[in-house]
């Protein structure tokens, strides 16, 4: 899968909030194609609750990977403001299109995701997840989360297909593509805790 990671106006350092905006778009497009590959790979993800209830997951899965990332690029303090920002436009984006297809209030979706999001950084918090490392436990998390959102046929092959496939090129086109966003971004690390978002 190929996305845009580059500024169309280079040399000029991007806000922590700028950068997140990009990325969110990024994440969301990842997002999408991994359900359409899982779709075309035979597994059964019915269009509805369930639809938005593997891309909640994946979405999840993949804002604590750009957390993680931002940790090796940002401050404490930028990395809140970014990881912050990211949730709140990738739920933002979910809760606009679950409340248009399926109904109900955008809020009360956004709410829902942030509050699963929360809890998932937690979750997430446990796995150790490195550059040019294969993060398994990372993945097989995702995988074990997935299990709940699958039907009975896909459960127990679901896990398999996220470690071998989806997962690991998610993590390799949002890796890349947060490299080329970052370019102008001041390197700096320091440890925080665990980031969310309100």
């Amino acid at each position: 899968m190929r996305v845009k990671s580059q500024w169309f106006k280079s040399g000029k350092a991007r806000t922590p909030e700028e950068n997140a905006s990009a990325v969110a778009f990024i994440v969301w497009r990842i997002g999408e194609n991994a359900l359409r590959s899982m779709r075309n790979a035979d597994f059964e993800i019915a269009v509805g609750a369930q639809y938005f209830s593997f891309l909640s997951e994946f979405l999840i899965f993949l804002v604590q990977v750009a957390d993680r990332i931002a940790y090796r690029r940002m401050s404490g303090e930028a990395r809140v403001a970014f990881t912050s920002m990211l949730a709140n436009r990738v739920g933002e984006n979910l809760s606009d299109n679950w409340s248009r297809l399926l109904g109900g209030m955008a809020g009360e979706h956004k709410a829902a995701f942030i509050e699963r999001l929360n809890q998932r950084a937690g979750e997430y918090a446990e796995f150790e997840y490195g550059e040019n490392e294969e993060n398994f436990s990372f993945m097989r998390h995702l995988g074990y989360v997935m299990e709940e959102v699958m039907d009975e046929r896909d459960r127990y092959w679901v896990t398999d297909q996220l470690m071998a496939i989806e997962a690991p090129e998610a993590v390799e086109t949002l890796e890349k593509a947060m490299r080329g966003l970052f370019d102008n971004a001041p390197s700096s690390r320091r440890r925080s805790s665990g980031v969310g978002a309100d």
